[in-house]
């Protein structure tokens, strides 16, 4: 009767957790899993149910803290990401929440040791425990295979259900491919054959610089008002803008950054999604800075990070980045030290522009220049902005949505847009009748906008997470046609910026803009086939190598 009255708790406490009907068969089925499993140890049934009831609140515990701060809930392939990286930058980032990680595994092990040494119950016979642990395996795995199971995996996004999706990756062979090689879902049997390559409109190629701003997100999409200058840099009235879909929310940048260069989605690649410049260098030979070098483009990165950042050079170095430029390696009057006590996009967007100019002098060759910011960086509980400059935009902000963190946010991005603006005006002045192409765009939103959802009392949007913006603008390039511009999804994004620029797109390039009508502004999340058959070619042709051991950079 105990263990009855122990495993209806247990039951209950996780159904609070699951908040779904539908799924709670399956997170049942793997509670008494566990439960079996620890009873082989244990040897009584109420200690084994307690913890097969701690751990599955522990899972959900863990899975609710990356959810809040990733908009993705804990798989089984997330465990690798402990080791590269992830923890150290939380707790830089998020003390606060690391601090109650810490408490909340504190707990579980005290309450752990209780159970274990205070919870003892009956003891069960070895002859009943075995034939229990197999029927519980029997039916856990044929509960993971059930529709309910499956429809788990394509509910990431969903703040429900966090023990259960846990538990239904355990049994996905995708979760565990991720392990090794590379493994990429969304690939289909067959190729798909590669249209002929689009020649160029123009004789003279544009410079095309691309720059990612950190954590910046346009207002508007939370319905928060912008003001003209803010306005002018999301969506430019001389140029082309749209909303951006990314893969990613919180942090991990450098997923936007593949998705940009590549021309492919990280989601593709499940786990290895956080860490594709460490597995990926070497794997991945068609990328937007090699098509632009075989059109006679020097290529360069600028980043405001320094060299040694999660060491990624080297992946930069193997998709065609001839020239790779950090914040420790910038000439004066920049001062990295300086800089970094607020990664101002006054102080390093100054000091690209500069340097590019420098180059661009007497030299008419074509250049490709992708440029990295962190000035919007959370968490946005400093101000990095001084005291005294912006205020009245800080004002503005505090007006339109009561978070101190949204009015710090705000300011932060009214100092980029008025940097943007004096640096375009010197940009244009620097080198008169130069065509250039510039694509500026937000990498993801920050954790703050979970907070502004909570202010604004918004309906819940599994999608909303994962929505930045980009804006193409053009100088002395006549047949660029400004307007307001199509949702993208980041994967297209270095596509259109080549389509508009008017240079040569190689067989690659032309076929994945023939992916465009058939994707719409979604990407990984499309359903195309036609899509699944460009990865088959990709790979077939050695352009994605998924193997064990990568080949080196072609």
């Amino acid at each position: 009767m105990i263990s009855i009255l122990i495993l209806v708790g247990v039951v209950a406490a996780v159904a609070m957790t699951e908040r779904s009907v539908e799924h709670l068969p399956f997170a049942v089925a793997a509670l008494l899993f566990n439960a079996a499993l620890l009873l082989l140890c244990l040897a009584d049934a109420e200690r084994a149910i307690l913890l097969s009831g701690l751990l599955a609140v522990a899972i959900a515990g863990i899975s609710i803290v990356k959810f809040n701060h990733s908009a993705l809930k804990l798989t089984v392939s997330d465990l690798p990401l402990a080791f590269a990286g992830t923890v150290p930058f939380f707790v830089l980032q998020y003390p606060r929440m690391m601090l109650g990680v810490l408490a909340g595994g504190v707990i579980f092990a005290a309450a752990s040791i209780a159970v274990l040494f205070q919870a003892a119950g009956s003891p069960v016979s070895i002859i009943f425990r075995i034939p229990l642990f197999c029927l519980a395996l029997v039916g856990f795995a044929k509960a993971s295979t059930s529709k309910e199971a499956a429809s788990l995996r394509l509910t990431l996004t969903q703040g429900r259900c966090f023990y259960s999706t846990f538990m239904a990756s355990l049994g996905a062979p995708a979760s565990w491919r991720q392990f090794g090689a590379l493994a990429l879902s969304d690939i289909a049997n067959e190729p798909l054959p590669l249209r002929e390559a689009t020649p160029s409109r123009s004789a003279c190629s544009p410079d095309i610089i691309v720059i990612q701003h950190e954590s910046v997100f346009d207002p508007r999409i939370f319905g928060l008002p912008v003001e003209p200058g803010v306005e002018a840099f999301l969506s430019p009235s001389d140029g082309e803008s749209g909303r951006l879909n990314v893969d990613i929310f919180g942090g991990g940048s450098w997923q936007s950054e593949f998705s940009l260069l590549t021309g492919l989605s990280s989601a593709s690649f499940g786990s290895s999604a956080y860490y594709l410049f460490q597995k990926g260098a070497g794997r991945f030979h068609s990328s937007l800075p090699r098509s632009l070098a075989s059109l006679g483009y020097k290529t360069t990165l600028i980043s405001s990070c320094r060299r040694g950042f999660l060491s990624y050079d080297k992946f930069y170095s193997s998709i065609g980045i001839e020239e790779r430029i950090f914040a420790d390696e910038l000439p004066p009057p920049f001062d990295v030290r300086r800089f970094e006590a607020t990664n101002s996009d006054a102080v390093f967007l100054d000091a690209v522009i500069d340097a590019h100019t420098r180059t661009i002098t007497s030299d008419p060759t074509p250049r490709f220049l992708y440029v990295l910011t962190n000035f919007n960086h959370g968490p946005h509980s400093r101000q990095l902005v001084p005291q005294g400059q912006f205020e009245s935009e800080r004002t503005f902000a505090a007006a339109s949505c009561r978070d101190a963190g949204y009015a710090e946010y705000y300011t932060r991005l009214a100092e980029t847009a008025t940097t943007w603006k004096r640096l375009k005006d010197k940009l244009a002045s620097s080198a008169p009748g130069r065509p250039v192409l510039i694509v500026h765009y937000g990498d993801h939103q920050p954790v703050l906008t979970k907070q502004i959802d909570q202010h604004l009392k918004r309906p819940e949007d599994g999608r909303s997470r994962f929505r930045t913006f980009y804006a193409i603008e053009a100088l002395n390039i006549p047949d660029f046609t400004a307007g307001p511009g199509a949702d993208l999804d980041i994967a297209f994004l270095g596509t259109v910026a080549l389509q508009r620029a008017g240079v040569a797109l190689d067989p690659i390039f032309a076929t994945r803009a023939s992916l465009l009508d058939d994707c719409g502004e979604a990407y990984f999340a499309s359903a195309s086939e036609r899509k699944r058959r460009f990865h088959r070619t990709l790979v077939d042709l050695g352009l994605i190598d998924l193997m064990p051991s990568a080949k080196q950079a072609r």
